[in-house]
């Protein structure tokens, strides 16, 4: 698949703890497809950092591990700074195929969506026989329905962390007034369907071992409920009844602190 002429991609990688997958990650990046691959290293202590300047990506570092939600912020910034037109955020876990990268950028390049998802979802049986636990699966498909019911999409699935975006939605939504931790991914998400900008998905592969990163049960839990406040607040808001910041546009936001000064 061809790339269209004058349209810059980079690709993110929020890493953390990244070193025994970040070179397989890479090296299924379709070669000369992608503009740019920018890395940031959320306080890695494996290595991360050294090998991504190996690997000559532009790298970024926290001194400290700033949460899965910091660690995007920064990719974001950093990618809209050098001047990006599509952004993919990849995993540098190796968990989702780095060769469908083209396959997310033609969908916006083309004009037919602003962001593109990557589902896992396409069975229980695939899922599930790939590593997932079934927990995780089940929680996975209770949020997607409730959050189906509340935002009025049919999306498979909402927590995927294979995501692209054009850079108008990076540009608009006010993802710093998101959370640092894993919610960040819903709120997100949440703020684009209250933007209406058109949000499509494709099937992807997935794998789990024991070098992919995942997050425990405990974890999975306040994740969980996180997301159910998240679309009660965002359903708050539909109807006029929420003031919440992150339902604002990034430039109304910068406008409205303008004219409180």
């Amino acid at each position: 698949m061809k790339k269209k002429e004058n349209i810059k991609i980079v690709v993110v990688l929020p890493a953390f703890n990244a070193y025994k997958t970040l070179k397989k990650t890479i090296d299924d990046i379709p070669e000369g497809f992608v503009d740019e691959i920018i890395c940031v290293d959320d306080g890695s202590t494996d290595g991360t950092y050294d090998l991504a300047k190996d690997l000559n990506l532009i790298v970024y570092k926290h001194e400290s591990n700033r949460g899965y939600g910091a660690n995007q912020k920064t990719c974001y910034d950093k990618a809209l700074e050098r001047g990006a037109d599509i952004i993919v955020m990849l995993h540098p876990d190796y968990q989702y195929d780095p060769k469908l990268v083209s396959y997310f950028v033609s969908y916006i390049s083309d004009g037919y969506f602003d962001i593109m998802l990557g589902s896992r979802i396409r069975s229980r049986k695939e899922v599930t026989g790939n590593g997932m636990p079934l927990y995780k699966y089940l929680g996975n498909r209770f949020l997607t329905r409730f959050e189906n019911f509340f935002t009025g999409l049919k999306l498979s699935e909402y927590h995927t962390g294979y995501r692209a975006y054009s850079r108008k939605v990076l540009e608009n939504i006010n993802y710093h007034a998101n959370s640092d931790d894993f919610i960040f991914d819903q709120e997100f998400l949440v703020q684009a369907v209250y933007f209406n900008y058109k949000i499509g998905e494709i099937p992807v592969p997935v794998r789990y071992f024991p070098d992919a990163s995942s997050i425990n049960f405990s974890r999975s839990v306040k994740y969980g409920l996180g997301t159910l406040s998240l679309i009660l607040k965002f359903f708050l808001k539909k109807i006029n009844m929420s003031g919440d910041k992150r339902f604002l546009k990034k430039n109304m936001k910068q406008k409205i602190c303008s004219n409180n000064v």
